[in-house]
């Protein structure tokens, strides 16, 4: 892909942010009630469809959105379903174009897997679609089967119109994106890549809508991410009776070596999106949070708003590579000194570095022969430590004047903002993959009710409903559709 210089990036990116866009009616704009029911429907069968790692099947999903799609009209030979093994389906899914249309096609990615959930954590059961007190609750109703529902729903409401895009569109539904065996977009690239190789790719799992006590606030659109990857910090020791304590002991190594990864703060530093998102949050956010966003800009190092905006979690892992302390073993009986202890530390790695890179920054931060650090995993890629996160693909015009268009109609006066996706998504694969990758979804959550991953896991109802329709419409614009 081409490599921009800083200037020129953050000049594009001003360009095609500009804010645009005329209002419309609430009409025009709100989802009808027949496809209320429907996506409704849809998005009950899918959280009620356990897609965990562990006991789940992505496969059983696949299926019945496979199944709704030929009731909606599509031919078997556009609907297929494949992947490695049984557990691991994927559904691709192609809404043809135009005959003879020379465009590359739309590539949608958007996964269908999810991470646990255990019913004793919950308040709800994970695996139930429940509605109550304005919310829709259960596993994936943020991360990320709204938006495979929303897929779904488009794609039926665009068949039974009869629209003809300027282009196929494809949708792939895939496994293993939280982990496990069987990423399902890694096996589709080496498997079958003529089957979803797209002129770009979008991908709902990064960026998105947020929203204050259900007021849209912001768009946020993924235009680079960072770089994941697991390291084990391991100490071993001949052990012995616990009645005679030494300092020397495996448990120890590993626990000072995690203080000083809690102590440590990677240097500061941005990057041409990173940028390009603090000058136009500079204009979102108030006061100090504001100037401090200018001052990091400046030519001139401003340690003291680095250090300000550093308190808020989501400002400091876009301005820095993160570690942190996730998981920890240690001994093998309650009365002996532990023979091995093992810690694993998640890293977050800024585009540009490497796993070798930071590995060696954690091996000399912690300084102690006793303790080796092994890079463990890097989020389902074959190139190793060596890997180095890619370069920001060139904005696609035509993917962000559609943008414009609709949130100008759906939201207007919400701003469109350029970022980093601090942890990481399949959008990493496809980028790699020479497909210049967008993530973004019309889903609102509200900033303080991030709850993917977590406990009793909700969205409100209302920011469903309207995220189904500005996936309809946003896909109906993109390609050539009013």
């Amino acid at each position: 892909m081409p490599v921009f210089t800083n200037i020129l990036v953050a000049a594009a990116l001003s360009a095609v942010f500009a804010p645009l866009g005329a209002s419309a009616s609430a009409q025009q704009t709100a989802l009808p009630a027949p496809d209320r029911t429907l996506a409704r429907d849809v998005f009950q069968q899918l959280i009620e469809t356990n897609t965990s790692h562990s006991v789940g099947s992505t496969t059983v999903a696949a299926d019945a959105m496979r199944k709704r799609l030929l009731d909606a009209g599509f031919v078997p030979a556009d609907v297929v379903m494949m992947g490695p093994d049984a557990r691991h389906g994927n559904l691709v899914a192609r809404y043809r174009g135009v005959p003879g249309s020379t465009r590359k096609p739309v590539l949608i990615i958007c996964h269908l897997d999810v991470v646990e959930a255990k019913r004793e954590d919950w308040t709800t059961d994970p695996f139930q679609f429940v509605e109550k007190g304005g919310y829709f609750y259960g596993r994936g109703t943020q991360d990320i089967k709204e938006s495979d529902a929303a897929s779904i729903v488009s794609f039926i409401r665009l068949k039974r119109e009869g629209f003809v895009p300027d282009r196929d569109i494809i949708l792939a539904l895939t496994a293993g994106e939280e982990g496990g065996e069987g990423n399902g977009v890694d096996w589709l690239l080496k498997n079958h890549r003529d089957m979803i190789d797209g002129g770009f790719a979008l991908n709902a799992d990064s960026g998105g809508m947020s929203t204050h006590d259900a007021k849209p606030m912001e768009l946020g659109v993924e235009a680079t991410e960072k770089l994941y990857a697991d390291f084990q910090l391991t100490a071993t020791n001949p052990g012995g009776h616990s009645s005679k304590p030494t300092r020397d002991n495996a448990l120890y190594h590993v626990a000072d070596a995690l203080g000083k990864i809690e102590r440590y703060t990677f240097p500061f530093e941005l990057n041409s999106v990173t940028r390009a998102y603090f000058k136009e949050m500079a204009n979102v956010v108030k006061g100090q949070q504001a100037a401090d966003m200018r001052a990091i800009l400046a030519p001139t190092a401003n340690p003291a708003a680095e250090e300000r905006l550093a308190a808020d979690p989501h400002y400091n892992s876009t301005m820095r590579t993160t570690c942190v302390a996730t998981m920890m073993e240690a001994g093998h009986a309650p009365n002996a000194l532990p023979q091995r202890a093992q810690a694993n530390v998640n890293c977050r790695i800024l585009p540009g570095h490497s796993p070798a890179e930071v590995r060696a920054q954690l091996t000399a931060l912690i300084a102690d022969p006793k303790v080796v650090v092994k890079l463990v995993s890097d989020a389902a890629s074959d190139s190793g430590e060596n890997e180095v996160s890619i370069t920001p693909p060139p904005l696609n015009k035509e993917v962000f004047d559609a943008l414009h268009d609709v949130v100008g109609e759906m939201f207007p006066g919400v701003p469109i903002i350029p970022e980093m996706e601090t942890g990481a998504s399949d959008s990493k694969l496809t980028m790699a993959a020479g497909i210049p990758s967008y993530g973004f979804s019309g889903m609102g959550v509200d900033d303080n009710d991030d709850r993917a991953h977590g406990k009793d896991e909700r969205i409100r109802v209302e920011a469903f409903y309207t995220g189904v329709q500005f996936d309809y419409l946003y896909l109906k614009r993109l390609t050539g559709g009013k």
